[in-house]
């Protein structure tokens, strides 16, 4: 391989190991949040148990996710000094901003994790609260200097040297709405599918200690089902975009491949020298239908464009397919949780947590949300070539010039893997303990537990 994809590759290593534990952080704060809310409404112990075993495995996957996002920052100015010397002044504003979020999240979560004894439970609750609302804005943030990256704004070229820069502008661009809503519904989509299925799988091996799953089941199809239900249309409401924005994407995206009314390809796998599908199922004039409202209207496709200035068709057709599936999935299931839910309401049926078939089809869609969110940044980033900004820089012109990437993506890569590991161990510890049987709260002195009638703030007195 050439220092080019080297480079590539490297980044692709750090941003699938990176955006898992982004998209946890997103996720989680709100799974302890509504568990602490629980315990606050109710005064049942097992929430409030729940609540700080989420908040512990929240920490631990906070502390891995800051060491990768603080290898990527190091690698966009090592590996792409060109796109940082053009654009570090354009998107420097979200990234700060991002920051700023990071550093407010770590503060409030270690107020949330060491303080139940210090603070009143109120306080506490809104201590959560900012560790959710930061995790979230941290994301937005992030994603909109790539919604840039997908819709450059905010300045002028001239001469070759970026001139007139509008941070604001660049942070607002076109794609950002767009973008951010798809991310942080699929984070918590992710999440809340990720949570419910390691809970469904204790409930469906039949533990001991179903109270404490069923409650963490609850929460985490709170999260997980209405992000999953309205994850479609944004996704519609994306891929218009792409469409105005970024044409060729879309093809790659949905295996368009020679101009005019564009069918709907499920499956199959293009060809980019002849520009042909095999084993496609296509139906005529869909995607025309679907972008346009007439299945007649002229899509332009990949030959529109000369092969230098297209992606890598197969790898992006595929990735989006994958990305589609996985989210149909899980909103099918979805919708299978609000049918039964709404039927036991009625008298019909047994309760969720005591369908053994549901908690099935939980524990196996579990990883299906992380899943689409790998598959749907490939499409996002391999789907943008040859451009690192699109239309403006190839990425080709803002690699290093500096030989030996190839070590680097080795080392890294170990360093990932050691990561991975590590959190791999410490999450199965954790995840291992919500099989041991609730301890009495407010009896061991571990979890101080006030009674119903104790005034807020005196738990600790």
């Amino acid at each position: 391989m050439d220092d080019l994809l080297f480079a590539r590759s490297q980044m692709a290593v750090s941003l699938a190991f990176h955006i898992v534990f982004a998209v946890v952080g997103i996720g989680m704060p709100l799974l302890m949040v509504l568990a602490e809310w629980r315990w606050l409404r109710t005064r049942e112990a097992v929430h409030l148990e729940l609540a700080k075993r989420w908040a512990k495995g929240t920490a631990i996957l906070f502390a891995v996710g800051a060491v990768s996002g603080t290898v990527l920052s190091f690698e966009l100015g090592l590996l792409w000094p060109a796109f940082m010397r053009h654009a570090g002044a354009i998107i420097g504003m979200p990234f700060s901003l991002e920051g700023f979020a990071f550093f407010t999240e770590a503060i409030f979560l270690g107020i949330y994790l060491y303080a139940w004894r210090l603070i009143p439970p109120r306080a506490h609750l809104l201590a959560g609260v900012v560790v959710a609302l930061s995790g979230a804005l941290s994301g937005i943030f992030v994603v909109s200097a790539n919604a840039w990256m997908n819709a450059p704004a905010g300045f002028r070229v001239v001469d070759g040297a970026f001139t007139d820069i509008d941070p604001v502008a660049a942070l607002l661009n076109a794609a950002m709405p767009a973008q951010v809503v798809h991310m942080t519904l699929a984070a918590y989509a992710a999440t809340g599918f990720g949570a419910a299925g390691v809970h469904a799988w204790a409930l469906w091996r039949g533990t001991p200690h179903r109270a404490f799953h069923r409650a963490a089941l609850q929460v985490a199809l709170w999260v997980g089902v209405p992000a999953a239900l309205l994850q479609p249309l944004s996704g519609d409401v994306s891929a218009r975009g792409v469409a105005e924005r970024q044409p060729v994407k879309l093809a790659a995206m949905e295996g368009h491949l020679r101009t005019g009314p564009a069918p709907f390809v499920v499956g199959g796998w293009p060809d980019e020298a002849t520009l042909t599908h095999r084993g496609a199922l296509e139906i005529p004039g869909g995607l025309s239908f679907l972008l346009t409202g007439s299945p007649d209207a002229v899509i332009p496709g990949l030959d529109a464009v000369p092969p230098a200035d297209r992606p890598p068709v197969a790898v992006v057709h595929a990735a989006f397919q994958l990305m589609v599936a996985c989210g149909t999935v899980l909103a099918l299931l979805s919708g299978w949780t609000v049918w039964r839910a709404w039927r036991r309401r009625r008298g019909a049926g047994v309760p969720l947590p005591d369908d053994r078939r549901f908690l099935l089809a939980l524990a196996l869609a579990a990883p299906l949300g992380f899943i689409a969110v790998e598959a749907g940044w490939t499409v996002t980033e391999v789907g943008r070539q040859p451009w690192i900004i699109q239309g403006v820089l190839r990425t080709a012109d803002a690699v290093t010039p500096v030989p030996g990437v190839g070590v680097s993506f080795a080392l890294f890569t170990l360093l990932y893997l050691g990561l991975a590991v590590t959190v791999t161990f410490l999450l199965r510890r954790q995840i291992l303990k919500t099989g041991v049987s609730p301890v009495p709260l407010g009896l061991t002195g571990e979890f101080p537990l006030p009674s119903p009638l104790t005034p807020p703030g005196t738990a600790a007195r």
